[in-house]
């Protein structure tokens, strides 16, 4: 089988002449073949340095076909992406004729007519895959004209969560993260790690104000002196626009601070596997970030937000801490209880959360997409 994937994923040029892309999706494209023969991927070939996070393909059954760097909230982005309409449904019309199923990687700012011309045009069978909050209340129009869309065709729509009044189309699906080994490995630490003596936390994400950054060093400089001193490395993992405000922000808190820009997958694994606590006090629209999944794999207790689905796998007190209020104050109250937890409270929270973790793995993955969508030709 041959299978089309369409999205909006920031591929690059390596010095060597190699196209990289974002790792997360490149790592589930590169999973895929154990499904598909061959693999097209049609997406956005950017003219800037890949970032240390971009990974390479690992086949050259994965075929990737470029797309013109569209999207930005600017008039004039917005004006372009519009303009390149038609080169775009050019490529992605061929590429159809080439294969036996499509994905389609929602939301994006090419959605708004891929979309359509996928529902109406097309009839090649193949399933949309959205990523973001499938039940945000106030999201950009242009996702809600793509979530509207979605719910009117008949095509399987995979999303994050569970939902009331949900389509019966759409189906909730799992993002993998991790192999098997992975798991492995994470059963194993998982029994060796401790919350005695220093006490190492960690975000993954982008340095914004929306994702908590801010929140995080405010609620460490809050803590007290003897609270302080329980806390080792405070790694934060990312990049962005307020990077330099967080870290001069970070100075004054009396807690060390690493700030370590994007790292290749492996990197951010190794920040998992010697930290305790996850941190994500996020605002902004999630559907359920990986990061999550791979943080408790690997040991570490999550104090995260109640957005989007995150709660679905987060039970407050069993899996980790969920921020009904999210603010500094009840960050730090959440941080807090995790520093008094008792021995036997570390290890049960440790141990429940292995019940969540193998649905995020690339096999249950592929078994999903094998049994829940390639055995009913959806057209």
């Amino acid at each position: 089988m041959k299978l089309a994937i369409i999205s909006h994923t920031e591929h690059y040029k390596a010095a060597d002449g190699t196209i990289v892309g974002w790792g997360p999706t490149i790592t589930e494209i590169n999973h895929l073949l154990e499904i598909f023969d061959t693999i097209y991927h049609v997406a956005m070939l950017h003219e800037t340095d890949a970032p240390p996070s971009a990974l390479p393909y690992v086949s050259h059954r994965i075929v990737f076909v470029p797309l013109p760097a569209l999207g930005g909230n600017s008039l004039g982005a917005k004006c372009q992406l519009l303009w390149k309409a038609p080169k775009v449904l050019s490529i992605v019309n061929k590429t159809l004729k080439k294969v036996d199923w499509f994905q389609f990687r929602a939301p994006t700012g090419i959605g708004v007519y891929v979309i359509p011309f996928l529902t109406l045009c097309v009839k090649t069978p193949g399933w949309f895959k959205y990523a973001g909050n499938w039940n945000q209340e106030t999201p950009p129009l242009g996702y809600r004209w793509q979530r509207w869309m979605l719910k009117q065709q008949s095509r399987k729509v995979t999303i994050n969560g569970s939902w009331n009044h949900q389509p019966k189309h759409c189906i909730t699906f799992e993002n993998p993260c991790l192999t098997n080994d992975e798991l492995d490995e994470g059963l194993k630490l998982g029994k060796e790690k401790s919350l005695e003596g220093l006490i190492n936390v960690c975000y993954v994400g982008r340095l914004e104000r929306p994702k908590g950054v801010e929140r995080i060093i405010q609620a460490m400089a809050a803590l007290t002196e003897v609270e302080k001193k329980r806390i080792g490395v405070v790694h934060l993992v990312g990049d962005g626009p307020e990077k330099a405000y967080f870290v001069e922000l970070s100075k004054t808190a009396g807690v060390t601070f690493k700030f370590h820009g994007f790292l290749p997958r492996e990197e951010v694994f190794e920040i998992y596997k010697k930290s305790q606590v996850f941190l994500m006090p996020t605002t902004a629209s999630e559907g359920f970030p990986k990061a999550i999944a791979e943080a408790m794999n690997f040991g570490c207790i999550p104090i995260v937000s109640d957005v989007s689905s995150i709660s679905q796998y987060i039970k407050n007190n069993i899996h980790g801490l969920i921020l009904d209020e999210v603010t500094s104050n009840r960050l730090i109250e959440r941080i807090r209880t995790v520093l008094n937890y008792t021995e036997e409270e570390h290890i049960r929270t440790i141990h429940s959360q292995k019940e969540i973790v193998r649905l995020f793995t690339f096999e249950y993955y592929n078994w999903s997409i094998t049994s829940r969508i390639l055995s009913l030709k959806n057209k």
